[in-house]
């Protein structure tokens, strides 16, 4: 089995973690991940050894308590999937409905995994008044339970008594980080930045992010950012600033899952920004805009062992 990932999420990292990791330097106490979601990335380097522990934080209340049980009491929640995974054949669609009802009053970490194996994309949705109301996926039944247990297990091997996970928002996060951490951020992209967006109860606003960043710069904190991206030659958000002086790179992510479901073959790109301060503890210098671009066939910028 590949790397534990236990918390189905749109948006994950999870595919281009290998990829992101070669931004990091070689040595690093903490990672600090204040837009946690799946966690793939914390996930990713604890396993390859690139962090010795890490500060994982989201405003999503019920995912940290998800966590916070998958770390210390993997049986209990693998054990109260398992019932509703079974409690649900034959009658699907009506006892998600049931279960979303109930996770809307009590906010148990069993239910709201359930939810997210069973919703439509595995994509969180809330909406104005807090409430998860995404739909379900009647075409599955989510991840089999001894699967389900096994990622669970797995993920609570690797992160327990390492990571410590925190409901809060990002900018108390950063506030209180050093030099010694390094942050890695995936905020919502700026397309639903100026709106609310439907994954988060609290919008984050571009200028309060890039306001955000620019502390960061002068506190000299090593940070890398996912943020805006294309589709060929579709841009979806303006670039971050170039007064940030951050270094942007495009990752290679494939073809877009929308793509894939309309039988095109639009793919998708990703931009990976890099702090001042991380590039000067990799010792790279700042390339040209022209460099900035990768083709699918070529390898990451950089080749930095893992």
């Amino acid at each position: 089995m590949g790397l534990p990932h236990p918390i189905p999420y749109q948006g994950s990292k999870r595919q281009l973690a290998d990829s992101i990791l070669q931004y990091f330097p070689t040595a690093n106490a903490r990672l600090v991940e204040p837009f946690a979601g799946s966690a793939a990335i914390t996930v990713a380097a604890l396993a390859h050894r690139r962090v010795d522990s890490a500060w994982m934080s989201d405003t999503d209340a019920a995912l940290i308590g998800l966590w916070r049980q998958i770390m210390d009491c993997p049986e209990v929640i693998a054990d109260a999937y398992e019932r509703l995974w079974i409690a649900q054949l034959g009658r699907e669609r009506t006892y998600y409905d049931e279960v979303r009802a109930r996770f809307n009053q009590t906010h148990q970490p069993a239910d709201y995994l359930y939810l997210l194996a069973r919703c439509v994309k595995a994509a969180v949705r809330y909406n104005a008044q807090g409430e998860f109301n995404q739909s379900s996926d009647n075409r599955r039944k989510g991840a089999r339970p001894e699967t389900m247990r096994q990622q669970i297990m797995g993920a609570s091997r690797l992160l327990k008594g390492r990571v410590s996970a925190d409901c809060a928002d990002y900018r108390d996060i950063v506030s209180e980080i050093t030099q010694d951490d390094l942050v890695y951020m995936d905020p919502p992209y700026q397309g639903v930045c100026k709106q609310r967006d439907p994954r988060y109860r609290k919008s984050i606003m571009f200028e309060t992010f890039v306001d955000v960043l620019r502390d960061l710069n002068n506190r000299n904190i090593a940070y890398i950012v996912s943020y805006d991206g294309r589709t060929d030659k579709k841009q979806h958000g303006l670039f971050l600033p170039d007064s940030l002086n951050l270094q942007r790179i495009e990752l290679h992510a494939g073809r877009s899952s929308q793509a894939t479901l309309l039988g095109r073959t639009d793919v998708t790109y990703e931009s990976l920004y890099l702090s001042p301060a991380l590039l000067q503890r990799l010792s790279l210098p700042s390339l040209k805009t022209d460099d900035l671009h990768q083709s699918e066939q070529q390898l990451p910028l950089f080749e930095l062992s893992i």
